[in-house]
C-alpha cells in the first residue's frame, strides 16, 4: 500500500480526519483537486461561525442555554420523517452532546478563540417546539474562517515533517479502486499546476495519470454549491417551488459534487439529495474571486422585506428568522430576487457581510478597526458595496427610491403607491409601545438581548424619518451554499450501502456526508453548525478508521 489513509479533499473536514489518523501513527495521503494555495478549501472564506452550547460567552451574556433546549431547537428544525433519517439523527444527537460537552474544550486547547458577543443566527420566528434558535449560539471565531483552519493546518504540517502526512495537490480523482468488494484506493488525474490565487478557477488540463492504493479511502470533497446545474437537478420543487434561473455562488467553483457520484459507484448510498440550504440575501460581487461570486448579507432585523413586485412578506420570512421559508417566499412569487427597504440607520449597524475577506477586522484581529463598527457609519465593506455593488439604490424619497428600483431590475414591477401603503403601515405601528406587526414586535425582542442593542439592532424608528435617511433598496439574490444530504454514514464515519451494511474501506466527513449520517441537520439548519459538522465528522472518521 501507499499509505494507511487515504484523504480526497483538503478542505476542514479532510484536515481533521487526517491529523487525527496521523497522530494514532498512521500513514496518510491527502489529495486535492486544486493548488496548495487553497489547502483548507471553502472553510478558509467562512465567517468562521461555531454553535456552542451553554459556553462561557452565553453565560457573561447572561443567555441561559442547555442541552435540552438545544435538542429542541434541532430537532424542531431538522423535521426527520424519512426511513432513512436512522442515522442523521443519530450523528444529531452525538453533535448536540459534543457541542454541549468537549467540543469548546478541545478547540479552544488547540489555540481557538471566539469573539464574546454571541450571535442569534436563523431564529424562527414560530412556534417553540418548531424551527430556529431560541437563544443566541452563533460564536464567531477570532480569526473567522483562517482561524478556524489555523490549528488544524498546523498540526497537518508538523506531521507533515514527521513524513506522517503527504499532500498531493492538483490530484484530480476519477475513480475509486475496488478489490473484492472493498475500496482499497484511488486513481485519476494530475492537473497543470496552476498559480492562481485562492478561489480563483483553475486549469482542468491533465498532465499525467496517478494511483495510489490505501488501507482506507476518506472522501471529504464538500458539497454541491458551485454546481448549479447539480443544484437544480436536485431542488426539491415539492417544498421550495422551481428552482431559480438566476443564482450567485456562494461558494468557489470546486465545489462541484464530483466525488458524490463516484462514491456512488462504488456503491455508496446517497441519501436525502433534496436537501439543501441557500440563503436568500446575496450580492453580486462588485470584486469577483470565482465565477459567479456572491456575497451574503448578514441581516438585522429591521429591513423591510418585500419579493420583486412590492409585497412585504409575512412571519416568519423576516430579516434573519427563517432561510427556507423565506426562499420558499420569494420562488412562489415567481421572481428570482426580493428587496430590503431601509435607512443608513439601519444599514450602518444591522448589515454585516458573511466571510472572512468581507470581515477584515475579525480576521486580522485588529480591535481598533473593530471599534469602528461602533461608529455612526457603516463598517468599510458595506460602504464599498453601497458605493460599487450593483444591487444597491440610495435616494433620500421614496418617489425617487422606487424609480430607482424598478430602473435597476428593468421590469417596471413596482407600484410607489402599494410600496408607500405598507411601509407608511409599519411606521404606525413604531409610534406606540404596542404592535400588531410581528417584524416590529421581533425588533424590540432582540432588543432585549444586550449582543443586539449593542451591535446588531437599530433603535426602531420610522423608515420614512428623514433624520434616519437616506433611504436604501437592495436587490437580494439567492445565493448557493450548503448541501445538508449525502453520502450515509454510521457512526464511526464508514460510508453505508443501501442496504445498510457498510462499504468496506470507504468513509467520509464533512459536507459530502451532509456533515454526518447523510443529513444531520435535517430539513433547516441553526447555522454555526457547518464547520462545527466538518470538524466533528472529521475527528471521528480519523480516530475510527483502520481500527
Amino acid at each position: 500500500m501507499d499509505c494507511d489513509v487515504l484523504v480526497i479533499g483538503a478542505g476542514l473536514a479532510g484536515l481533521v480526519a487526517a491529523v487525527e489518523a496521523a497522530d494514532r501513527g498512521l500513514r496518510v495521503i491527502v489529495l486535492d483537486q486544486e493548488g496548495e494555495q487553497n489547502l483548507g478549501g471553502q472553510a478558509f472564506w467562512s465567517l468562521g461561525g461555531l454553535l456552542f452550547v451553554d459556553s462561557p460567552e452565553q453565560r457573561r451574556l447572561r443567555i441561559r442555554d442547555s442541552l435540552d433546549l438545544a435538542r429542541q431547537d434541532w430537532m424542531g428544525s431538522a423535521q426527520f420523517d424519512r426511513p432513512e433519517d436512522y442515522w442523521p439523527r443519530r450523528w444529531a444527537e452525538a453533535y448536540l452532546d459534543f457541542a454541549a460537552g468537549e467540543k469548546r474544550v478541545w478547540l479552544h486547547g488547540q489555540g481557538m478563540r471566539w469573539f464574546p458577543v454571541v450571535g442569534w443566527a436563523e431564529r424562527g420566528g414560530g412556534l417553540a417546539h418548531g424551527h430556529g434558535n431560541s437563544v443566541p449560539r452563533f460564536h464567531v471565531t477570532w480569526g473567522t474562517g483562517p482561524g478556524v483552519l489555523a490549528p488544524f493546518i498546523a498540526r497537518a504540517r508538523a506531521a507533515e515533517a514527521r513524513v506522517r502526512i503527504r499532500f498531493r495537490f492538483r490530484h484530480q480523482v476519477d475513480e475509486l479502486i475496488m478489490a473484492n468488494g472493498a475500496v482499497t484506493g484511488a486513481r485519476g488525474s494530475v492537473l497543470k499546476s496552476d498559480a492562481v490565487a485562492r478561489g480563483q478557477r483553475s486549469s482542468r488540463e491533465v498532465v499525467d495519470e496517478f494511483w495510489f492504493e490505501a488501507g482506507s479511502v476518506v472522501v471529504s470533497s464538500g458539497g454541491i454549491g458551485g454546481n448549479h446545474d447539480m443544484v437544480r437537478r436536485q431542488w426539491p420543487v415539492d417544498r421550495l417551488g422551481t428552482p431559480p434561473t438566476f443564482m450567485v455562488s456562494g461558494v468557489p467553483h470546486y465545489v462541484d459534487g464530483r466525488m458524490i457520484e463516484i462514491a456512488e459507484q462504488a456503491r455508496g448510498s446517497v441519501i436525502n439529495k433534496d436537501r439543501m440550504w441557500h440563503y436568500t440575501e446575496g450580492l453580486r460581487n462588485f470584486d469577483p474571486i470565482w465565477p459567479n461570486h456572491g456575497i451574503r448579507i448578514l441581516p438585522g432585523p429591521s429591513s423591510f422585506w418585500c419579493d420583486a413586485d412590492g409585497n412585504r412578506f409575512a412571519a416568519p420570512a423576516m430579516p434573519g428568522f427563517d432561510t427556507l421559508g423565506t426562499l420558499k417566499a420569494i420562488r412562489n412569487s415567481g421572481a428570482d430576487y426580493s428587496w430590503f427597504i431601509l435607512t443608513k440607520a439601519i444599514i450602518k449597524k444591522e448589515f454585516a457581510l458573511s466571510g472572512s475577506e468581507q470581515n477584515p477586522d475579525l480576521t486580522g484581529k485588529d480591535i481598533p478597526l473593530l471599534l469602528k463598527r461602533l461608529g455612526k457609519n457603516p463598517p468599510g465593506p458595506v460602504q464599498a458595496f453601497m458605493d460599487k455593488g450593483e444591487d444597491f439604490v440610495i435616494r433620500d424619497r421614496l418617489e425617487d427610491l422606487v424609480e430607482g428600483m424598478n430602473a435597476l431590475s428593468g421590469e417596471g414591477r413596482l407600484s410607489l403607491e402599494h410600496l408607500r401603503q405598507q411601509i407608511e403601515a409599519r411606521d404606525r405601528e413604531i409610534d406606540n409601545s404596542f404592535s400588531k406587526d410581528a417584524q416590529v414586535t421581533a425588533i424590540r425582542g432582540a432588543r432585549n438581548y444586550l449582543g443586539d442593542r449593542l451591535m446588531r439592532t437599530a433603535r426602531p424608528h420610522r423608515l420614512l424619518d428623514p433624520k434616519a435617511g437616506p433611504l436604501i433598496a437592495v436587490r437580494l439574490n439567492i445565493l448557493t451554499r450548503k448541501t445538508l444530504g449525502g453520502l450515509q454514514t454510521d457512526l464511526n464515519g464508514r460510508v453505508l450501502e443501501l442496504s445498510g451494511e457498510p462499504v468496506p474501506g470507504l468513509y467520509a466527513a464533512g459536507e459530502v456526508a451532509g456533515f454526518g449520517g447523510g443529513g444531520m441537520h435535517g430539513y433547516n439548519a441553526l447555522e454555526g453548525t457547518f464547520l462545527g459538522g466538518c470538524i466533528f465528522s472529521g475527528r471521528i472518521v480519523g480516530r475510527s478508521i483502520g481500527t
